[in-house]
């Protein structure tokens, strides 16, 4: 076992033991200042419940980065820090800590949605933007014209896809650490030490902060969400390192050992559901950024489960995303997988559709809440 493979384990628990001392000083803080996030008719939970939990993510995952930097160099190894490292500290400090203000003072739709876009504009900017679909609808190279706000696009639409899925106790965290797993395990098999450090980390603070969020106590104000500065954050690095997987850079990555499609299947369940419930809210003749209950967890709870039955649910389906698409694209296009990634979404959500018709005999409708929607 390499001096890499250490790093990354020690990183992992390093960063969880910052999240189990950072949270119940979060919680304490909390608890003085009165800062909850308050159950209203959009909102499933019903106590007043911190919401700044995700303020301890930055933290745990720098410092146990710095502490396997200080270790690798003290041997004869090297990580490579380029000037997309760079970039990508900046900007991400920016998302986290729009997100914090965002938990305590509160900010408008539109001044989030222009911070993202030119955090996403870094990015590009620093030379890493997606250059190639690889064959995906018939495209392959992208020049960098197009490339720049596709880039930016997409890094802005998966941020928000994390932060409107987070409605849930577990579903934005666990979702994320399936995604950052599978990252984790394709940047080790391509030799990528500094992103799989850094990745290893983040896994280990989402670990300790899930153990508060589903089994914290209440009453004993142990229970805590992760708000705007956790889901934005996460948002924004699984953003990063989608682009930075897809990219066709062979000074990097020599060879891709996996579709780029993985890349995106491992954030297929969130993206798919801020798709899904744009359209139908737009058919509604509704804003597609109105708040409401209509997201993918809230129709399993329609449909009879409970938060945590749900939870399991969608597990299982970005699981299985991942399983079959791993399998399906070593015989078919990524064009057709995709299709049939379409088609088992809508097959799913018509179940769904089914079971909460059946549970509401006469009608289901899912009220629209007015109220400023995170975005």
């Amino acid at each position: 076992m390499n001096i890499y493979i250490y790093c990354i384990i020690g990183v992992f628990i390093i960063s969880a033991i910052c999240g189990f001392l950072f949270i119940p000083l979060i919680l304490n803080f909390c608890k003085s200042r009165k800062l909850y996030d308050i159950p209203d008719a959009r909102k499933i939970h019903h106590g007043a419940i911190p919401r700044l939990g995700g303020i301890s993510f930055m933290p745990s995952m720098l410092l146990s980065f710095a502490a396997a930097m200080y270790v690798i160099d003290n041997t004869d190894k090297q990580v490579t820090i380029n000037l997309w490292s760079i970039y990508f500290l900046l900007s991400i400090l920016i998302i986290y800590v729009m997100g914090i203000v965002d938990d305590i003072l509160g900010l408008s739709p539109l001044i989030k949605f222009i911070i993202q876009i030119i955090a996403a504009c870094t990015l590009p900017m620093s030379g890493l933007y997606i250059n190639s679909m690889y064959g995906f609808l018939g495209i392959y190279e992208i020049p960098y014209y197009i490339g720049f706000p596709l880039t930016v696009l997409t890094i802005v639409f998966i941020d928000n896809a994390i932060n409107l899925i987070d409605g849930i106790d577990g579903l934005a965290a666990s979702l994320s650490i399936i995604a950052l797993s599978g990252f984790l395990y394709m940047f080790i098999v391509q030799n990528v030490w500094s992103y799989s450090i850094l990745i290893a980390g983040l896994i280990g603070v989402l670990v300790a902060f899930m153990y508060f969020n589903l089994f914290g106590s209440v009453e004993k104000n142990r229970k805590i969400f992760m708000g705007d500065s956790g889901s934005l954050t996460l948002g924004y690095l699984l953003g990063f390192l989608c682009i930075k997987y897809s990219m066709n850079n062979t000074a990097v990555m020599p060879n891709h050992k996996f579709d780029f499609l993985i890349a995106f299947t491992l954030l297929l369940v969130p993206m798919f559901d801020v798709v899904r419930v744009f359209v139908v809210r737009i058919y509604h003749k509704r804003s597609p950024f109105s708040a409401d209950k209509t997201h993918i967890h809230h129709k399993f709870m329609s449909a009879g489960c409970t938060q945590h039955t749900a939870l399991v649910a969608i597990l299982a389906l970005a699981v299985l995303y991942i399983v079959a698409n791993h399998f399906m694209l070593m015989v078919m296009s990524n064009t057709s997988v995709f299709i049939i990634d379409v088609i088992v979404y809508i097959l799913v959500n018509l179940v769904l559709n089914y079971f909460i018709a059946k549970r509401h005999p006469h009608g289901h409708k899912i009220k629209m809440v007015s109220e400023r929607v995170k975005s």
